[in-house]
């Protein structure tokens, strides 16, 4: 009896302190988005409203977090695009070479981001390509083609064939089937792995940092910064993204939900 019910209180205790575990580091960067600091921002100095209504006082914070978001929406288009295609020649067409490429999609995934980005710059070096947003840009997207075509994969290969012979029937032509059948059928799967792409280019450091020269992004900056304290202006941006990250997360919930119950209550 006993051990049942430390059974049972085990996994909420196991919740609770995994929960807190993860967000001590969140609740830490949006406390100190809040610090009148100084010189340093490593010590509470007081409250101060400044940094959230002058986020860019903090020099090179703003145009960081601008090559940021161009550089991940740049690369997320790039990869998803190419993914999409890439993926759906897999799944649907047979050609020499189709279980090698599809080996090959893995290897980004699997190998570890330092050997990608040194290997990268080291090609670039070669070509005499100088270091900047556009070899980033180029980087994020290799980087981010293997997620998106893993993604979008599984999505065409659990599409019903059927729903395409129908349209061929009807003498659709084969470019009608695609943007009127098959491509609505994929959004789902796209705009998960756009979202992905998006994510993953935002997020990375290591590659950026072997590929980026001169040209700082937003975690590239963190990086440089963290010597003296992460600026709170810097706090700022990161805890309006983890704000508009859950608002977003919380809509796509709820709307989901409505149209479950929608779904259900018409049958």
């Amino acid at each position: 009896m006993k051990g049942s019910i430390f059974g049972r209180a085990l996994l909420p205790i196991y919740t609770i302190l995994a929960l807190l575990f993860l967000l001590i580091p969140i609740v830490y960067t949006f406390i100190f988005s809040f610090n009148d600091a100084f010189k340093t921002n490593i010590q509470w100095q007081g409250f101060t409203w400044h940094n959230w209504t002058n986020v860019c006082d903090a020099q090179g914070v703003c145009e960081a977090f601008g090559n940021s978001i161009i550089v991940g929406v740049v690369a997320t288009l790039a990869a998803t695009a190419l993914g999409t295609a890439l993926a759906i020649a897999l799944v649907r067409y047979k050609f020499r070479g189709r279980n090698i490429v599809s080996l090959l999609i893995f290897l980004p995934m699997a190998t570890p981001e330092v050997v990608l980005g040194a290997g990268l710059a080291a090609q670039f070096f070669s070509l005499g390509t100088p270091k900047g947003m556009l070899t980033v840009i180029i980087a994020h997207t290799l980087f981010c083609l293997s997620f998106v075509v893993v993604t979008v994969k599984a999505r065409v290969a659990s599409l019903d064939a059927s729903i395409e012979e129908a349209g061929r029937d009807l003498y659709a032509s084969p470019g009608q089937v695609f943007w009127r059948i098959t491509f609505p059928l994929l959004i789902p799967g796209i705009a998960a792995a756009a979202l992905l792409s998006f994510a993953l280019s935002f997020d990375d450091f290591i590659i950026t940092y072997f590929n980026s020269g001169s040209m700082q992004t937003f975690p590239t900056f963190i990086y440089i910064s963290a010597v003296r304290g992460v600026p709170p202006e810097a706090n700022v941006i990161a805890s309006a993204v983890f704000v508009l990250a859950i608002v977003g997360v919380t809509i796509s919930q709820v709307v989901s939900s409505v149209r479950r119950r929608r779904l259900a209550a018409s049958r």
